[in-house]
C-alpha cells in the first residue's frame, strides 16, 4: 500500500511538473518570441478608402479587399497582397488601414469619372501610348481628379502589367513645353521687365550662342508680349527672358513647385529635374523660358497653373483629407495674376477658340507640343502633348492639367490635349448647371 502511494504521488509530481513547464514555455513563447507552431490570429476589418462625398472607393468584405467602384482611380488605390498593401494608397497608408481606420480622399468621383472618361477615348483615338490628368480645386488645392491611361482594376490587379498600375499623375516625370511660357512671363512681368504690350522682333528663328531656337507656328515679325504667348513663340520667349538673371528666373520656378516636394505626407510623388542656377548659361535660360531642359509631373504643372488661377498664391495640392500639407505661398502679385489669366483667356478665344474654347463660357489655358528626348537627343516622331488651363476664367474654380505622350497623329497640343481640357470643362460645367454667358 505505502509503495503504491508513493507511485502515485511521482506521478502527480511528473504531471504537474509537466504542465508548469508548459507554463513556463508558453510565457517564453509570448515574451521571448519563440518559434510558435501555430497562433491564433485576430482578424481586423481593414480601414476603408473613400472619396470626399463618401462614396466607397475600397473596403474589406470577410477577408476580400473589394474596389467597389471597379477602375475608377485604380492607380491612386493601387492594390493588397496577402497580409498588406502592395502600392499605391493601400501601401502609403498601411498603418492607418491596417489599424481599421478609414482613409478620406479629396477626389470627386463624378469629376474622376469624367476625366477617366474623356482622356481613355482620346488616348485611343490618336494611338497615343498612355497619358495622365489632374484637376485641382483652386481654393483650396485639393485634388478633384487624378486620372490615368491605360486604366487599371484592383479587383484583378495580377490581370494587369506593372506599368498600367503607374500612378501616372503623380509620378510621370516629363519637359512640360510650351505651357512653362505662361509662368515665366507672369515672373517677369512681376519684376516689371516686361508688359503684355511690349513688343520684340521675331523673326522665325534666333541665334543664341552656338545653338538656333526656332519657332514653329508661322507669325508676324514683330510681336508683343501677348502675342509671344498666342503664337507660342520660342523667339519672343528668348527676348523677354534677357534681362532676367538665372537665379531669379530659377527662384520663380522653384516658387512655382518644380524641382521640388508637393508636400503630401505618405503620398509617393516624383520631383523632376530643374538644374541648379549656378550652371545655366544662356541657351539653358532660353529653353528653360520654353519648357525644356526641365521636367515635371501633371500634378506639379496643375498646381503652378493653379498659382495663376489663385491669385499668385501657390498652394500645395492635398490628395488625403486629414493629412497635412505645406504652407502657401504667394509667388505673384494678385493683380500679376489677373494680367495673366486675360492673357491665358486670349491665348483660348483668338488662338485655339475650336480645340480649347466653349461658346458662352470663358477658359483660360495654354498648349504644348514638347518633343521628347531619346538617347540625348530630341525625336522627330514622339511627342508629348500638353495643355494646362483653369476654368470658368472670370472666376477660376478648377485648374486642368493634360498629358498625353505617343500619339501617332494630331499629337499637337490644341489638337490633342486641348480639346480633353474642353471636353472635361464641358461635363463639368453641365453638372454645375452653370449657365453660359449671353452674347451681346
Amino acid at each position: 500500500m505505502e509503495v503504491k502511494l508513493r507511485n502515485r504521488s511521482r506521478l502527480m509530481l511528473a504531471v504537474w511538473l509537466a504542465a508548469f513547464l508548459l507554463l513556463v514555455y508558453a510565457y517564453a513563447q509570448i515574451e521571448m518570441r519563440l518559434p510558435q507552431g501555430y497562433t491564433a490570429k485576430t482578424v481586423v476589418s481593414r480601414g476603408s478608402i473613400l472619396a470626399q462625398d463618401g462614396t466607397v472607393l475600397a473596403k474589406t468584405v470577410g477577408q476580400k479587399r473589394m474596389y467597389p467602384q471597379g477602375q475608377l482611380a485604380g492607380q491612386l488605390l493601387g492594390m493588397v497582397g496577402t497580409d498588406r498593401g502592395l502600392e499605391g494608397l493601400e501601401a502609403s497608408f498601411e498603418d492607418r488601414l491596417a489599424r481599421g481606420e478609414d482613409i478620406t480622399l479629396t477626389i470627386d468621383p463624378r469629376l474622376q469619372a469624367v476625366a477617366e472618361s474623356v482622356l481613355a477615348r482620346a488616348v485611343k483615338d490618336r494611338q497615343g501610348k498612355y497619358g495622365s490628368v489632374v484637376a485641382l480645386d483652386v481654393k483650396s488645392g485639393r485634388i478633384l481628379a487624378a486620372a490615368s491611361y491605360p486604366p487599371f482594376d484592383p479587383n484583378n490587379w495580377r490581370n494587369f502589367p506593372a506599368a498600367d498600375r503607374r500612378n501616372r499623375p503623380l509620378v510621370d516625370v516629363y519637359e512640360p513645353g510650351s505651357p512653362i511660357k505662361a509662368l515665366i512671363i507672369g515672373a517677369a512681368i512681376n519684376d516689371g521687365l516686361t508688359t503684355p504690350g511690349t513688343g520684340y522682333s521675331t523673326p522665325m528663328r534666333r541665334r543664341i550662342g552656338r545653338n538656333t531656337i526656332n519657332d514653329a507656328v508661322a507669325h508676324p515679325p514683330t510681336l508683343s508680349t501677348k502675342e509671344v504667348l498666342r503664337y507660342s513663340s520660342n523667339v519672343g520667349m528668348s527676348h523677354i527672358v534677357e534681362h532676367f538673371t538665372p537665379n531669379e528666373m530659377y527662384a520663380y520656378l522653384t516658387a512655382y513647385g518644380f524641382g521640388q516636394k508637393v508636400g503630401m505626407k505618405n503620398v509617393y510623388t516624383e520631383t523632376g529635374l530643374l538644374q541648379p542656377w549656378q550652371r545655366w548659361n544662356d541657351i539653358v535660360r532660353v529653353n528653360t523660358s520654353f519648357g525644356q531642359g526641365m521636367s515635371g509631373t501633371t500634378l506639379q504643372l496643375a498646381a503652378a497653373y493653379n498659382a495663376l488661377a489663385n491669385g499668385g498664391q501657390y498652394l500645395p495640392p492635398r490628395l488625403v483629407s486629414d493629412e497635412p500639407t505645406g504652407e502657401p505661398r504667394q509667388v505673384l502679385r494678385p493683380e500679376t495674376a489677373e494680367t495673366m489669366r486675360t492673357l491665358l483667356t486670349s491665348v483660348v478665344q483668338e488662338g485655339i477658340p475650336h480645340a480649347a474654347g466653349i461658346p458662352g463660357y470663358q477658359l483660360a489655358g495654354k498648349t504644348g507640343t514638347a518633343q521628347v528626348a531619346e538617347n540625348g537627343r530630341y525625336s522627330s516622331t514622339l511627342y508629348n502633348s500638353v495643355f494646362a488651363g483653369f476654368f470658368p476664367a472670370e472666376a477660376p474654380r478648377v485648374t486642368l492639367a493634360v498629358m498625353v505622350h505617343g500619339a501617332t497623329h494630331d499629337y499637337h497640343g490644341s489638337q490633342l490635349a486641348a480639346p480633353i481640357y474642353r471636353d472635361i470643362a464641358t461635363e463639368v460645367f453641365s453638372q454645375w448647371a452653370y449657365p453660359p454667358v449671353k452674347s451681346e
